[in-house]
């Protein structure tokens, strides 16, 4: 399972085009993403959400507004239609598309929370009202804006006057109220109906999982339906996993391991805690190294150039069986220089340059670096099927090997053997002699005790075994 993430206001958008559309996501787009090895596109923001059309400034994050501040559960985002009178229609020709290329379709569902200027049949039995309290918008325009009585914000702030950090376009949902239940189940269903496939769900853990138990098996009750938590909190992942969720967010294991390992130089052998720590879950974690939410890999605010953002890429992809997924734009190395923190804003209307480049070279040598890894991650029986064992523990620094950068593990399945080295030096190569144990050669079915392996700097090394 390969997911890309495709944000369709961004990703169809050009220096003259201000917002994409569905028709942006048309027959070619669709066949060079599924020759990534793609089987999933999750559509992101296209619900109907805060913005321009439908919100006051002083309640809006940016002119385009955030696609997690829902204005409309059962409607979509007029900016993406060519013709706004005929979105849902235009939305519908766009899940017949992706299907019609063998690919599945994902999409958010947002939960916990909904924009302050909401529309529907929600009532304040639905939220958490601060009685007798003046909602007070942290923006220079707040005093454009009336709520009374103020109703608690998105992220669990309990005040009427949140901060500019806070979610403060977002209002919380109530699920003490088994009403709210009943009306986000129907939420998904309707949306199944549409013939998506499945959600990816906003902040899961901030929704009580008694709810996601009951919600699932209702939801699955009619409709074969994939179920993907953003999570973030360790001690919750195997609750969610037995209420029913297919795959959870790995972002506090792999992705902020590898992250810490290019920022501040932490060890690489300290990979070898995510495995531990998940307690045999490991196939049910989603791995990505770019998504929505964080930097971009390519920018100046992080690995500089696409090409340093490879080994940790091929970690990511490479060391289990769970779904791997990209971020649209990361195949051709996006550096979000148009922005000033290293992201694709989600707020703002903004292009991609590498999208409007990739004819050129340089970009198309990205493209294929990725094509190839995912087309060898979806090829080879033992990345797909296959065990994984962490050689970390049998390669001490003092044996020729250097945990400070040298990250070596297997992966194996029949006769389709791989021992996979990585070096996350920068600037210098290393020499590496690899042992294999014992108990390793027994596992999987015989190979050489030690294996000697010349890195350069940031290198991947993939040895059939």
């Amino acid at each position: 399972m390969i997911i890309y993430q495709l944000f369709p206001r961004v990703y169809g958008a050009t220096p003259t085009k201000r917002c994409g559309t569905f028709s942006d996501i048309n027959d070619d787009e669709l066949e060079r993403i599924k020759s990534l090895s793609v089987s999933h596109i999750w559509l992101t923001g296209v619900i109907r959400h805060s913005g321009w059309r439908d919100t006051n400034p002083a309640v809006t994050k940016g002119e385009a507004g955030s696609p997690y501040a829902i204005v409309d559960y059962y409607d979509l985002d007029p900016d993406l239609a060519d013709n706004d009178e005929n979105r849902m229609e235009e939305f519908e020709q766009t899940v017949e598309r992706i299907h019609n290329h063998g690919l599945k379709v994902i999409i958010d569902f947002v939960p916990n929370h909904l924009a302050r200027e909401y529309k529907g049949d929600f009532t304040d039995e639905n939220f958490y009202i601060l009685e007798n309290q003046k909602f007070v918008a942290p923006t220079d325009n707040a005093s454009d804006y009336y709520e009374f009585p103020a109703k608690a914000t998105g992220n669990d702030v309990f005040s009427p006057t949140p901060s500019l950090n806070d979610w403060y376009d977002t209002v919380k949902l109530n699920y003490t109220n088994r009403d709210t239940w009943h009306k986000m189940l129907k939420i998904m269903q309707f949306w199944c109906g549409k013939g998506v496939d499945g959600f990816r769900v906003d902040m899961a853990e901030m929704v009580p999982v008694e709810f996601w138990q009951w919600a699932i098996a209702e939801l699955r009750k009619s409709f074969s339906v994939i179920m993907i938590a953003e999570i973030y909190q360790p001690n919750l992942y195997q609750s969610f996993v037995d209420a029913g969720f297919d795959y959870l967010y790995d972002k506090v294991g792999l992705y902020n391991t590898l992250e810490s390992i290019y920022r501040y130089g932490q060890r690489a052998d300290t990979i070898s805690d995510v495995w531990k720590n998940l307690n045999g879950l490991d196939d049910n974690m989603l791995r990505f190294m770019e998504n929505h939410d964080e930097v971009r890999l390519a920018s100046r605010f992080f690995m500089q150039k696409p090409e340093n953002a490879y080994p940790f890429v091929a970690v990511s992809a490479l060391m289990n069986r769970g779904p791997f997924m990209i971020y649209n734009g990361q195949e051709y190395g996006e550096d979000a220089v148009l922005s000033d923190n290293g992201k694709t804003s989600i707020f703002d209307y903004t292009y991609m340059p590498s999208i409007e480049r990739r004819g050129e070279s340089s970009f198309a040598r990205i493209y294929d670096w990725y094509k190839q890894l995912l087309h060898f991650r979806e090829s080879h029986p033992a990345i797909l099927q296959g065990g994984f064992y962490d050689l970390m523990w049998a390669n001490p620094w003092y044996n020729n090997f250097d945990p400070q950068y040298v990250y070596a593990f297997l992966r194996y399945h029949d006769d389709d053997k791989l021992l996979i080295v990585i070096n996350f030096n920068l600037k210098e190569e290393r020499k590496a002699t690899v042992a294999i144990p014992y108990d390793a050669r027994q596992l999987i079915g015989g190979c050489a005790e030690k294996y000697d392996v010349k890195l350069s700097p940031m290198d991947i090394k993939i040895i059939q075994l």
